[in-house]
Parts: C-alpha cells; structure tokens; sequence
C-alpha cells in the first residue's frame, strides 16, 4: 500500500500520468484490494470514528478513464460498460439471487446474501447481511454485518468531494423497504430505520423520547428506533410540513439481535 499510494497521489495532480503502464497497474492493483477486501475506502477506529482513505476514492475515479467500454454478455443478457461484473461467488461463499449484481472493486465477505439488487464499486458489504430485493448500495458505501437493506432500499454513494465520509450502515442495523440514505449519513450499530426513512446531511433527525426534542444531522445514534415525520416551518408562501426523521424509542438489551429487527418496530406499532 505504501508503494501505490504516492502513484496514485501523483496521477490525481497529472492526469497525463494515466497514461503510463505503471500508473495503471497502480490503480488497477488498489482495485484489486478492494475487490479483495484487503483494503477499504473507510475503516472504524478503535474509537468508534471512521477514517476516510481519500486516497482510495481516487484511484478508484481515476480507474474509469483507463478502463475501455466493452460488451459483457451473460447468457442471454448483454451490458455495455468500463467495470466488470464481480464473479466467482461460489468460492467466496456468497449467494446471489438472479438478478443480483455487483461490480468488481465492490467486496462482499463470506455469508452476504444478495437477493436482485446492486452493489457498487468500492463498497464494503459484511458477513450476514442480506441486500434485499431491488435495494442498491452506492460506490463506496459501507455495510456492516448482519445487516438488513430490506426491500428498495437506496443507499447513496460518495466519490466527491474526496474528504466526505461515504454513507455507512454499522452492524446488525435493520433498514426498513423503500428507506433512502445518503450523502455519507452514518447509521450506528443496531439501530432500526422503519419504511420510508429519509435521511440526508440536512435531514433533522430528532429524538423525541424525552421532555425535550434533541435533533441531530447526519447521524442516527445506535440502538435508536426512527419512523418518518414532519414539521412545519414557515415559507413566504405561507407554512409547510418538512420532512424529517423522528427517533421514537431504543432497541432493547435483553432482545436477541437476530430476532428484534422487526420486533422492535412491532413494539411501536411500526411497519418495516
């Protein structure tokens, strides 16, 4: 890693590098570690912070202009595109539903479940978690493991600005259907969004269990139970619900984490 970072650094600052040989067996190599696992384009601190590897997004905007468009046929399926499709699943113990496709550069550890849906290059997608039907996880999202991306779920991708964290879901979080989350929003470990969750940076999230509302943006803290909401606020054409996240209640300590994704929603009278 040390040897391809100042290659990759230097091609960022001079595209005219992409056209030597070693500058692209450089990219193409951080490619690899991704795909692989090996390396990731954010890590969780011992803290509980994530790192971003600004570095890593780089080489993986810079591998699209060395990559030629070409024809990927699939029995009788055709694509037209620069990346490869990720193969092999067998050997990496994943199972992948038709038509579920993810891209080469994207890792998928032992134990994912991909029913048809996508994941990008870039991505990390941990042990256990299951992409459910129709959801897409963005270039260089992050997912934990034992996660739940339930039906038509969108999580967002991040290539730039280079420094933005990409969105990450942590472990054993369960993301109700047609929930949307992006521009590098961070879920916690084991918190539960119920449908139709939005959440954006400028998304107010708001905690509204106690005597006073606490908001928070771009965070949703672990363990919270979230549904949809509104507030008014006033426009010059008058006043108009806004859109927002509310935080309704904790996952419990003493619910066995396989069997309280949907029961902590049950517990308010929240569908997934």
């Amino acid at each position: 890693m040390t040897n391809l970072r100042p290659t990759i650094e230097a091609a960022w600052e001079n595209r005219s590098l992409l056209q030597d040989e070693t500058t692209r067996k450089a990219i193409r190599a951080v490619i690899e570690e991704l795909d692989k696992g090996r390396l990731r384009v954010a890590e969780p601190g011992d803290d509980g912070e994530w790192a971003v590897n600004d570095w890593v997004k780089k080489a993986v905007v810079l591998y699209f202009p060395i990559c030629q468009m070409e024809t990927i046929e699939v029995g009788p399926f055709e694509f037209h595109d620069k990346i490869p499709l990720k193969k092999q699943y067998a050997e990496l113990g994943v199972r992948v539903v038709p038509h579920a496709i993810a891209r080469h550069g994207a890792f998928l550890e032992k134990g994912v479940i991909m029913m048809p849906s996508y994941v990008n290059i870039g991505a990390w997608v941990g042990s256990g978690t299951m992409v459910d039907t129709w959801a897409t996880v963005g270039s260089c999202a992050q997912i934990g493991r034992n996660v739940h991306l339930s039906g038509g779920v969108g999580i967002g991708g991040v290539l730039e600005p280079l420094q933005a964290t990409p969105t990450i879901i942590e472990d054993d979080c369960f993301i109700g259907s047609r929930c949307i989350v992006v521009e590098g929003v961070r879920v916690e470990k084991e918190a539960v969004l119920g449908a139709n969750v939005v959440l954006t940076q400028s998304t107010r999230i708001i905690d509204v269990t106690g005597d006073e509302a606490v908001t928070y943006r771009g965070r949703v803290p672990a363990r919270s139970v979230v549904i949809p909401g509104s507030y008014p606020k006033q426009f010059p054409a008058g006043e108009y619900n806004v859109s927002c996240a509310l935080i309704i209640g904790q996952r419990k300590e003493s619910t066995d984490k396989k069997t309280s994704l949907n029961s902590a929603l049950r517990e308010y009278g929240v569908q997934g």
